[in-house]
């Protein structure tokens, strides 16, 4: 797919440009520089076509992450159709503006000059300055008050190489969201799948700090593999919390939730985004990461103690990963695959029904003064998760050991004991 990469300084408004480009809210935007570290990626969809573009890290900001940034925009201008080399449109060009023009010119690949946060047409005297930068008429635009949008994106379909056969309608990727508490090796596990280090690393907590989406293909299906902020009990900062929140927006979008767990460090936190992912109806996959830094005389006791640990977990997959060694990576996208598609299974209404009668054998059905609960049929009108919908005399019969003796048959004889499905109770009159 063509590419459009943008790219600037700290605090030029490139993510939220991007989010505007997007047409939704996808990277975290706040008024400190720095906020985005590694490259963000999402299709965009027009009636024109479609094209992916790429957010980056601010270049020459002068911290820490500078050099680890810069590698990560090297990477992904090396794919670039487009380059998008945004300036602020109302300040005075800076060093840095004159230094990412030097840096881009010898990347020698297409570039459109974009000058942001234009708001009104008088600000447009000002841009003069920016013809020096090398790169022609800049395109002034503003996303809070949505000026110039329109004619970016003339441009940007004016530059792009045209393509046959996009009209070819594509199998939607699996969606996995890998999420954990900060520091528990989620960043180390997609590089490890990916055999690069396409996500910053580092021990400080917190070096993620946004919602990282990368698409691959592994084995002949596609996934989009996300990466997420760590979930903290108190984020620290703002741009922390909004990072959170995004998280947890992303677990509502996922396919497949991968639960990355530290076996060194586990406790309540780990119990409670599971369960936020399972009462979302999201499938989870519990990856032990770290596991090569477990002594093997220390292995039996360390699982031993990660069952006791994850006891209500106990239905669910679990994998012993090492991003250091690879181990096991494979077998996350063997369960990714199989939940998927397990969460999307449909059972026959009749065979449903015929289950019901057997399952009826084998429990004493909730009576009240006389009254028998009555089921006269079961169907399931929905997948991911599975719903299923039981039609009864009177639906406030259902006692919850009822209901738990219901939910346990339907996890052993339909075989979804590994992911999540609802149970729903509807009036009905019996006819004469």
């Amino acid at each position: 797919m063509r590419k459009v990469v943008i790219v600037g300084r700290p605090n030029v408004g490139k993510s939220s440009l991007y989010n505007r480009l997007l047409g939704r809210r996808d990277a975290v935007v706040a008024d400190e520089a720095g906020v985005t570290r590694d490259l963000k990626e999402a299709v965009v969809e027009t009636e024109r076509g479609r094209f992916k573009l790429v957010d980056t890290g601010g270049l020459w900001s002068g911290d820490a992450w500078e050099p680890k940034i810069k590698a990560k925009v090297d990477r992904a201008l090396a794919e670039a159709d487009l380059v998008l080399f945004l300036v602020d449109g109302r300040a005075e060009l800076a060093q840095a503006d004159y230094e990412v023009a030097d840096y881009l010119r010898r990347k020698n690949k297409p570039v459109r000059l974009v000058a942001t946060k234009v708001d009104h047409p008088k600000h447009e005297a000002y841009l003069g300055e920016l013809f020096a930068l090398g790169f022609g008429e800049p395109i002034p635009t503003s996303v809070e008050h949505r000026r110039g949008l329109e004619e970016l994106e003339d441009a940007i379909w004016a530059a792009l190489p045209t393509e046959e056969g996009e009209t070819e309608v594509e199998v939607p990727p699996i969606r996995i969201a890998i999420i954990g508490r900060p520091n528990a090796g989620k960043s180390s596990l997609l590089n490890a799948i990916l055999g690069e280090d396409r996500v910053i690393v580092s021990d400080q907590p917190g070096t993620t700090r946004d919602s990282i989406d990368v698409e691959l293909d592994y084995g002949g299906t596609r996934f989009v593999l996300v990466d997420t902020a760590g979930i903290r009990k108190r984020p620290e900062t703002a741009v922390e919390h909004f990072a959170i929140q995004r998280a947890h927006r992303v677990i509502q979008e996922a396919d497949v939730v991968v639960l990355a767990v530290d076996p060194f460090e586990l406790g309540d936190r780990e119990l409670k985004m599971a369960n936020e992912a399972l009462d979302a109806g999201k499938p989870v996959i519990l990856a032990v990461t770290k596991w090569d830094a477990v002594p093997k005389e220390a292995e039996r006791e360390v699982r031993r103690a990660l069952r006791e640990k994850l006891a209500h977990l106990e239905h669910l997959p679990i994998v012993y990963t090492s991003a250091a060694t690879g181990r096991n990576i494979h077998k996350i996208f063997q369960l990714a695959t199989r939940l998927y598609h397990k969460a999307r299974q449909r059972f026959d209404t009749a065979d449903l029904n015929r289950w019901v009668q057997v399952w009826l054998t084998k429990t004493r059905v909730p009576n009240f003064r006389g009254r028998p609960l009555k089921i006269f049929f079961v169907t399931q009108p929905e997948v991911a998760p599975p719903l299923f919908v039981f039609f009864v005399n009177q639906p406030d019969f259902v006692t919850r050991a009822f209901e738990n003796f219901i939910k346990n048959r339907i996890r052993e004889d339909l075989d979804l004991r590994e992911v999540p499905f609802k149970l729903a109770w509807r009036g009905r009159k019996p006819r004469s």
